[in-house]
């Protein structure tokens, strides 16, 4: 059978590809069908085809999968954040553990009835809604010329009009409101990436969950500099925006790049506190479910700082890295990729030492000024890449230093490629005890437990966490024993 561009096909979808898009197969001819979701039959119409696979359009749903709801965002299948928000949350959850295991199986060579068996069950939200502690806001014009923010549209940049993300804080709505109003009134010029005139390019949110602290930046299209003021009438919708309850930190960052980066090198605090305050607290595990201690630790976030997303789930992940970590009070840690220290800080509670090591200047900084601020003093922060810090470390034979290069625990939390190779060699070379692998892509995830397993580990937990509930993204947490000889 040939196929070809704009042929239409019944397909009955199958399961879900990694960008959330439903997966169907014609004669085995595979159909990546955006908003298409695993048991939907359904019209589609092919829209760019390969040798082996083709993209499609949904064009109609002949009979809709037994996991379809209603999505609440009426905008959800324009703005493609939210990828699975027609899918029933707990279906979400199975097609989230059902994709690492089988990353795990796949990628990683692990054997189906091992992970089974070791996976435990994946920590959901009881309300998957209002959880993003941080949101970035494009602005750009609609085509009557008037300024507009919200989200892009899935692969492209046309913003999709929406200042009430459901899965943002309330307050946002608010915020940029305030903000659009302001620009509507003062003639203040959106940025415009295809001419790049225009002012205002992004506003980013961020909302401390457990303080209700919130902050704000404005990215600007103009140089940096702390003394003129970049908006007309700057000190009016600097008191609008502080007159919002909660409001704490008002900032201007700078941001000429012809770039698709966010935010530029220079920020200036322009009303309040150059940060905000979040508190998580140290969670006990009772069976599937968590229930607080009286063990918490207050952050530091800056505008630019690294801090999950999602306060709630990230309670549940880094307690769970914690209990994975089996402290008993006498250990030496090394926390790799520890940003602004939030899980060092967490291993801090049953460690005897605590070393992090981050790469971000600015993230090292806040690190140790959030162990400063909570007393806690069994924990050193080195700056640098993990891949040339804990060598070095290692190849030191000084006195004193053979817990360090000799640890009891490596937990690693990388970013989504996974761990450097240079990383993982070390890590075996050190031999910790045990291994503690916190991931954002169960497929890196799957390669770097095969390599660890080579080099004489054994995988002996996991758990899912939904840290981004109706997307298909993950956090996962796994243990890694080192094997007796």
């Amino acid at each position: 059978m040939g196929f070809e561009k704009n042929q239409i096909y019944t397909v009955t979808i199958e399961d879900i590809g990694a960008e959330g898009e439903g997966i169907g197969k014609i004669e085995g001819f595979s159909l990546f069908v955006k908003d298409a979701l695993p048991g939907d039959v359904a019209k589609v119409k092919l829209t760019k085809v390969r040798k082996n696979y083709a993209f499609a359009r949904l064009e109609e749903i002949i009979k809709p999968s037994p996991g379809r709801v209603e999505p609440c965002c009426p905008v959800s299948r324009q703005c493609g954040g939210c990828q699975i928000q027609a899918l029933s949350y707990g279906k979400q959850l199975a097609f989230k553990q059902s994709k690492v295991e089988n990353n795990l199986v796949r990628i990683g060579g692990f054997e189906p009835e091992m992970i089974r068996e070791i996976m435990e069950p994946i920590i959901g939200m009881e309300s998957p809604w209002r959880y993003r502690n941080k949101a970035q806001y494009p602005f750009g014009c609609s085509k009557d010329g008037t300024p507009v923010t919200g989200f892009y549209a899935g692969r492209t940049h046309v913003i999709i009009p929406n200042t009430d993300c459901l899965l943002g804080a309330r307050e946002n709505k608010r915020i940029l409101d305030t903000i659009l109003k302001h620009m509507r009134q003062y003639q203040v010029a959106a940025y415009d990436e295809g001419t790049g005139q225009g002012l205002v390019r992004h506003v980013l949110v961020r909302k401390g969950f457990f303080t209700e602290e919130l902050m704000v930046c404005i990215v600007v299209n103009a140089p940096g500099g702390r003394k003129r003021e970049w908006i007309p009438e700057q000190n009016r919708l600097l008191d609008r925006l502080a007159l919002l309850p909660g409001m704490t930190s008002i900032s201007i960052n700078f941001n000429t790049e012809n770039t698709n980066v966010i935010m530029g090198k220079e920020t200036c605090t322009i009303w309040g506190r150059d940060k905000i305050r979040d508190r998580l607290h140290l969670l006990q595990a009772d069976g599937d479910d968590f229930i607080k201690t009286d063990r918490s630790i207050i952050y530091e976030i800056s505008p630019r700082s690294f801090y999950q997303v999602n306060s709630t789930q990230a309670e549940r992940l880094y307690s769970t890295a914690l209990s994975y970590a089996e402290l008993t009070g006498g250990e030496t840690v090394w926390d790799l990729y520890c940003g602004i220290g939030t899980i060092s800080l967490f291993l801090s509670f049953g460690a005897k030492q605590v070393y992090g090591v981050e790469v971000i200047p600015e993230a090292i900084e806040d690190a140790r000024e959030n162990a400063r601020k909570n007393g806690i003093t069994n924990v050193k922060f080195f700056e640098g890449k993990a891949e040339e810090v804990l060598p070095e470390f290692y190849g030191r034979a000084g006195e004193g230093e053979t817990d360090m290069r000799h640890p009891d625990v490596i937990v690693v939390d990388p970013p989504r490629k996974g761990c450097d190779e240079v990383t993982l060699e070390t890590i075996l070379k050190m031999q910790p005890e045990r291994v503690v692998y916190v991931s954002c892509d169960s497929a890196t995830l799957a390669r770097d437990l095969k390599i660890l397993c080579e080099g004489g580990y054994e995988l002996k937990r996991g758990r899912v966490c939904d840290q981004f509930c109706h997307s298909v993204h993950i956090e996962c947490v796994c243990l890694m024993t080192r094997k007796e000889k």
